[in-house]
């Protein structure tokens, strides 16, 4: 079978849950998709999408491993499961180790469980995936792509916190950054769309979602990012707090009697949009409660905007010059009311809003929302299952030499 005729499968394995993508190995759309929720409660179920049609599957009380068996019958009955010729695992931490996605093997899975301790609700998840597909795919190539590894080209004057240096040296006590699979994808494809120079251009890439992130890019290579040992710190997301003075922490330690692991489950799962609204998480209905009058949805909105332009205002200071602030995420691709209320207060740079193009710009498209001689605000949407897949296929061999190359990855 050529390398053209292969597959490659995504798995995103969460504390939870599982996301899983087939995809040609030579590009296109995907095959199927679904996801595996409630992992381990008696409402675990599985959901599958094909040619636009969901089926849901009850599977009471299933854990990663048998939800990967039933995912891979399922596949296996569509004729899939055979062609399948690489399998590509997102990682949320690769603390210093990694800094580019590598194949997988006991080596690479023993410093993934050793800096799980930066990501405990992430990597245990993620090598649980990762062990399941090895035992039920042991020939196929597999490759772990890290949330962390394109931040590893921050200079020290971005990642090092000002704390003692054996805190990071003996406890790994610095800023990673994360969502580096998206800033990687949407940075070159807004470079490519704008026919920027490979090496001479500087973009602020905004992922906004229920986890946000910013990060500065310059020609194609972070130099500095909102999020730092942990996804907590940096922007106002969903349901975590973002920067917090960590004086609050004592503080609230001390009137509540709460311990430190409730406290951080409250910043992590309480607050955010949520906390700050008291009514929801989703950007969506916290728009159309703010348009009702809902003084907490309103708040809520405000803080997520000012914080989002005065971390853009200050990533813009890590490159030589600014030529686009490019959105994406739930938020960044289908808030034109958030894209517009950023530029507002980003005006000092020069972005002038496009309000017509912003209005029509949702749902996966890409366009300028900018108009005018300043910088360019451009919404690019996001595609981190597909760069996992273009780098399992890279680093499983396969090339344009068909079976030759499929051989020499197997």
């Amino acid at each position: 079978m050529s390398w053209s005729a292969r597959l490659v499968l995504v798995v995103n394995s969460g504390s939870s849950s599982l996301k899983f993508t087939v995809l040609p190995c030579d590009g296109g759309e995907a095959l199927v998709s679904g996801l595996a929720e409630r992992l381990g409660s008696p409402e675990a179920r599985l959901v599958l999408k094909r040619n636009g049609d969901k089926t849901v599957v009850d599977v009471p009380d299933a854990d990663h491993s048998v939800a990967l068996y039933r995912i891979f019958a399922h596949l296996d009955g569509d004729g899939l499961l055979d062609r399948i010729g690489a399998v590509g695992h997102r990682v949320v931490h690769g603390g210093e180790r990694f800094s580019e996605s590598v194949r997988l093997d006991e080596a690479v899975i023993a410093d993934i469980e050793a800096v799980s301790a930066l990501a405990p609700l992430h990597n245990p998840a993620n090598l649980v995936g990762i062990r399941a597909c090895l035992a039920a795919l042991p020939e196929v190539p597999q490759i772990a792509v890290f949330d962390t590894a394109f931040h590893q080209t921050m200079p020290p004057a971005a990642w090092a916190y000002a704390v003692p240096d054996a805190w990071r040296r003996d406890h790994g006590v610095r800023r990673y950054g994360f969502h580096g699979t998206s800033h990687r994808h949407v940075s070159a494809e807004a470079a490519r769309v704008l026919g920027l120079p490979a090496e001479d251009h500087g973009l602020v890439v905004a992922h906004l979602g229920n986890g946000a992130s910013a990060t500065a890019i310059l020609n194609g290579r972070s130099v500095d990012t909102t999020m730092g040992l942990t996804p907590l710190e940096g922007l106002v997301m969903g349901t975590r707090s973002g920067d917090i003075d960590v004086g609050v922490v004592t503080h609230v330690a001390a009137v509540t009697g709460k311990s430190l692991a409730e406290i951080e489950t409250i910043l992590n799962k309480e607050s955010g949009l949520l906390g700050l609204s008291g009514l929801s998480n989703d950007c969506r209905t916290l728009e159309a409660a703010a348009a009702e009058g809902h003084a907490g949805a309103e708040l809520a909105l405000e803080v997520f905007v000012h914080r989002l332009a005065r971390h853009i205002g200050g990533l813009a200071t890590s490159l030589p010059r600014l030529d686009a602030l490019v959105f994406t995420g739930g938020i960044g691709e289908n808030s034109a009311r958030i894209r517009a209320m950023t530029l507002a207060r980003l005006r000092v740079f020069g972005f002038e809003l496009d309000a017509e193009a912003n209005a029509a710009t949702f749902g996966g498209r890409l366009g300028r929302i900018s108009r005018g001689a300043g910088p360019v605000a451009l919404v690019v949407p996001t595609d981190e299952e597909g760069l996992i897949a273009r780098d399992a296929v890279r680093l499983a061999g396969f090339s344009d030499g068909g079976d030759d190359a499929l051989a020499a990855a197997q």
